[in-house]
């Protein structure tokens, strides 16, 4: 098990800044360019891009990536929609096994697994389906998985500003299945710990317990 103790953010404003600075940043790119970008690969292959199983490919490819890294066109303030809740809470709140499809940033290639949240309050809660929707806004990019664990939980110690954090992923990679070691049944546990959870051993045996289980992709 991992343990990443990074510095708090001080407010949501600078997560979402700091993702709008990153897309202005990128250059333009057109479908028509991203589709003959898929129709030179598949030459390279030593496909036809012409033949009938092919010719509407490119166009299928673009679209699937986009979809597959929507993540990147979205941000956390409109994922919220005003969804952060005054609360005389200070018990932990905990949503396990949220899945997950991301991609791999090295080979574009599937990562495919789960994430477990919790956080102590500390005068906020957010709605319960929004720790799933800022799990899936950071999964739908190229990815590593130990980034993904520590986006998920800096943007939830950002927005709420609770005792803690912890949040747990635990995912299998089709770069090490599908290609390169080949192994099948392999799969990575990371975490990230904020506040309380990395400072007592206590509570983040209570939330490691609570979150315990053999993995259904393995």
């Amino acid at each position: 098990m991992t343990l990443s103790i990074r510095p708090e953010l001080t407010s949501a404003d600078q997560i979402i800044s700091s993702l709008s600075k990153q897309q202005q940043d990128q250059p333009k790119v057109t479908d028509a360019e991203m589709m003959q970008a898929v129709r030179t690969l598949l030459i390279g292959l030593g496909e036809d891009p012409d033949r009938e199983g092919l010719i509407d490919t490119p166009k299928r490819v673009m679209k699937a990536l986009k979809f597959l890294t929507k993540g990147y066109n979205e941000s956390l303030d409109e994922l919220l929609n005003g969804a952060v809740f005054t609360e005389d809470a200070n018990e932990m709140v905990l949503v396990r096994d949220i899945d997950i499809f991301s991609s791999c940033e090295h080979h574009i290639l599937p990562i495919i697994g789960r994430v477990h949240i919790a956080y102590i309050p500390n005068g906020k809660v957010i709605g319960l389906s929004k720790l799933a929707r800022i799990c899936e806004m950071y999964a739908r990019r190229l990815q590593v998985q130990e980034r993904l664990t520590i986006q998920i939980a800096d943007a939830l110690q950002g927005l709420l500003k609770p005792q803690g954090v912890a949040v747990v992923v635990e995912a299998t990679h089709m770069c090490m299945v599908m290609r390169g070691v080949q192994k099948p049944g392999s799969w990575t546990v990371t975490s990230a710990m904020r506040g309380v959870f990395a400072e007592d051993g206590r509570t983040r045996e209570e939330f490691m317990n609570l979150i315990r289980h053999s993995p259904n992709f393995r």
